[in-house]
């Protein structure tokens, strides 16, 4: 299963237009984001844009942090630091279930 299977929020169909009226961003505004390595929207052949409703949110959280006066650049540093987070937190998760799964066979295995 890959990742956008995982979620309908994850799914990218929504047009820029679309986008556009739910976030209240204008499309240079969105395309701005894209440029700045904030979004990344799906591109079909033809080069049309699909966004999920996870890049919706991103695209709200990013104009919030605008209006407060934060650049884009520390954006990025933020939403960088943020997905590594992530990515350790889930590295560790997956390092202990690794460690229960081995501990558990070598402990059956001992009792047979």
């Amino acid at each position: 299963m890959n990742h956008q299977d995982r979620s309908y929020k994850d799914k990218k169909v929504i047009s820029i237009g679309t986008v556009s009226e739910l976030t209240g961003l204008t499309l240079r505004q969105i395309r701005y984001y894209e440029e700045r390595k904030l979004i990344a929207p799906y591109r079909n052949e033809r080069g049309t844009r699909k966004y999920s409703f996870s890049d919706i949110e991103t695209l709200m959280d990013i104009a919030d942090k605008r209006e407060d006066g934060v650049q884009t650049t520390e954006i990025l540093k933020e939403m960088r630091l943020k997905e590594r987070k992530r990515e350790s937190e889930a590295d560790v998760r997956k390092k202990m279930l690794q460690g229960q799964l081995n501990a558990q066979f070598r402990f059956g295995r001992g009792r047979n």
